[in-house]
């Protein structure tokens, strides 16, 4: 990789980025010296240590990383630092992520403040405009200005985020004193911080509404039982809310208790039709959720049309489980129009309409199919396969003209942030890719930009930002960048040795490590196929790699043979079913094994069980996995491909069967 290149021709002239050859880096400066002082920064900024910051910004002027440098320190002091050094550093930077990161940092703390005029004076030049709290205190501050209501837009951002927070919470409270229909959105956004275990967010929401019950919900968070049970419960009248909120709570401990529970004749009296529906959504998610034949049922005995989206989505899976065709129509039909066009619910919406014995579901259905149908995901292939085709490899887009590749290579943000990833700062890297390549920010790119940005990461071996640049195309696909297959002699020789499809191998690689070498999980997963520690050890005594030690498993044909290993393996105890095994190298085996179900259970395909996953990054990963594998045995064998083949069918184990990888980590 010719990273030098790229450290030549970046340099800060003035308050402009140019690229031309430095002599400020190439001649005068000790460069792997410099690098070490940015990496160094990058440590203290992570430790707020203002006092090296600014020590050591000196040290890196003309750096290709200087901007990253000069963001961490006054990042770190934004309190403090006065207008004239944040313009100053504005102006510096101007056209930069990270302009626009710090912008993001100030236009927050100008919300904190309520500092309207000088948030209204920097908010029109923000360029990213992805922080939902920067824009919840842009919604605060128009309704302050002119008095609009615009509790349907605070409400899209709110209830979409998942953790507290302080921008759209503020924007909720105001509209809450002057609209009071905003209540229901606040009560609604403690709700979903209830059911999904996020004690905070239902706090944060409860004290805008009813400060004073703030501690009562703290109590039955610890003990929904005990509140319910309390006679005084049912007889207070401002109670409503509070006891759907001790419902949801029950229903996600036991749902069946809760369903119990909210058929007392005292709360079918004092719930309204809305909040029954809702905690019923929630009893039969978590029902859905352990795969219980009863989460039908709870979600019958509710409205659909009154519950979240995530509630219909779990209505969808538990009806999909047992052949409930209807119940698949009905929830989809409740959900929002923004969830409904997802190729998930349009593929499903489709098979639950041709159940439907007359023309007319039949032609609706088919052209729901022809509008997802392609090679660019698990639904879309599925759609194809109804359609009567296969997964082919398209063609290439016309090739990429010189000057398109010179503006990917002339382009500074993409040329810092493969500097910054070279030297190990992947994530500041990857933020900075993704700012420079994102259609929605100035200079953004449209599909050949694009291409020629993947071109460019995949000619370095940057391989993430290759693909997922190239997976951004809309109009066109390019099979080869978004489906690479580095490494290919070791993947073909350990599979072909040990009896492994190569595709399957790659599409697993793709979405577990992006090909990155020494890519590391939260939870110590390793390398190219990222194996946890204790795994290693195991697989490596498995299949005869001796002298093994924990620090070869970033080793690339070490990690291979173990991860593969360890996937044939998992195959194997799983009878050949990939599905299953991808679920398996994710979650471990033990899951799979539960989720397949008991002796005497029901068998359904494998794109009905992998929906019905209880884990959502579980059930990504099954699809993505499968997906990679299909699309990328039409880039091994040059014909169409069948994913409704690998999916197959899956159901409880033979009891006859050996049991086979009892043993499996």
């Amino acid at each position: 990789m010719q990273f030098s290149a790229i450290l030549t021709s970046i340099v800060l002239t003035g308050a402009a980025l140019v690229l031309t050859p430095s002599p400020v880096c190439a001649e005068s400066r000790d460069v792997a010296r410099v690098d070490a002082t940015v990496l160094d920064m990058a440590q203290a900024y992570k430790q707020r240590d203002r006092k090296r910051l600014s020590s050591l910004l000196s040290q890196v002027r003309g750096h290709p990383l200087e901007p990253w440098a000069a963001y961490w320190d006054l990042s770190a002091r934004l309190d403090e630092a006065s207008n004239t050094e944040i313009q100053n550093f504005f102006t510096r930077y101007s056209g930069t992520y990270q302009e626009d990161r710090l912008r993001t940092e100030l236009l927050l703390q100008h919300g904190r403040n309520r500092d309207w005029v000088a948030f209204n004076r920097e908010f029109p030049l923000y360029r990213m405009n992805d922080d939902r709290s920067v824009r919840c205190y842009a919604l605060l501050a128009e309704h302050l200005s002119s008095g609009v209501d615009n509790t349907a837009q605070v409400k899209d951002l709110w209830l979409g985020l998942k953790e507290a927070d302080e921008g759209c919470s503020a924007a909720a409270e105001q509209l809450r004193k002057d609209h009071t229909t905003s209540s229901t959105m606040v009560w609604q956004r403690a709700r979903l911080g209830m059911e999904n275990d996020r004690l905070r967010v239902v706090a944060q929401a409860v004290g805008i509404v009813s400060p004073g019950s703030v501690q009562t919900v703290n109590s039955f968070y610890l003990n929904p039982r005990k509140y319910l049970n309390d006679k005084l419960t049912a007889l207070q009248p401002k109670t409503r809310e509070l006891v759907s909120l001790a419902l949801i709570r029950l229903a996600y401990l036991d749902p069946a208790e809760a369903a119990a529970e909210i058929d007392k004749l005292r709360w079918k009296a004092q719930l309204t039709a809305e909040e029954r529906s809702w905690v019923w959504g929630v009893i039969g998610k978590r029902a859905a959720m352990k795969l219980s034949s009863d989460a039908t049922d709870y979600f019958s005995r509710g409205q659909a049309t009154a519950m979240h989206d995530d509630h219909l989505a779990w209505a969808v899976r538990a009806a999909l489980r047992v052949g409930r065709w209807p119940q698949v129509l009905t929830a989809i039909g409740a959900m929002s129009d923004a969830q409904r066009v997802d190729p998930t619910w349009v593929y499903w919406r489709a098979r639950g309409l041709l159940q439907v014995a007359t023309e007319g579901a039949r032609a609706q259905a088919l052209l729901l199919l022809e509008s997802i149908a392609s090679a660019r995901g698990f639904y879309e292939q599925l759609a194809l396969e109804e359609l009567g085709q296969r997964t082919t490899v398209s063609e290439r887009p016309a090739p990429l003209t010189v000057e398109e590749k010179e503006a990917a290579r002339l382009n500074p943000g993409l040329n810092r942030a493969l500097y910054a990833i070279n030297i190990g700062l992947r994530a500041e890297g990857v933020r900075e890719w993704n700012y420079s390549t994102n259609l929605h920010v100035r200079g953004g790119m449209d599909d050949r930009g694009l291409l020629a940005a993947a071109d460019m990461a995949c000619h370095h071996e940057v391989w993430d930002r290759c693909i997922n640049t190239s997976d951004r195309t809309k109009a066109v696909i390019d099979f080869e960048q978004r489906f690479p297959m580095p490494f290919k002699a070791s993947v073909v020789a350990r599979t072909s040795q040990i009896g492994l499809d190569p595709a399957y191998v790659y599409g697993l690689i793709r979405q577990e490590s992006r090909f990155i070498m020494d890519a590391k999980s939260g939870v110590g997963a390793a390398g190219l196929m990222q194996v946890m520690p204790a795994t290693a050890r195991w697989t490596a005594k498995k299949i005869g790699l001796y002298g093994f030690q924990p620090h070869h498993i970033t080793d690339r044909d070490t990690n291979i043979a173990i991860g593969t290993g360890y996937l044939k393996l998992v195959l194997d105890s799983f009878d050949g079913s990939m599905p299953m095994a991808a679920a398996a190298y994710n979650a471990g085996p033990s899951r799979p094994r539960t989720w397949r179900g008991q002796t005497g259970g029901p068998v359904m395909e494998a794109a009905i069980w992998a929906e019905n996953v209880p884990f959502n990054e579980t059930r990504d990963y099954v699809k993505k996995v499968l997906s990679n594998t299909t699309n990328y045995a039409a880039l091994i064998t040059g014909q169409p491909q069948s994913l409704k083949a690998r999916l197959g069918s899956v159901g409880p184990k033979d009891a006859a069967a050996p049991d086979i990888g009892a043993d499996l980590p």
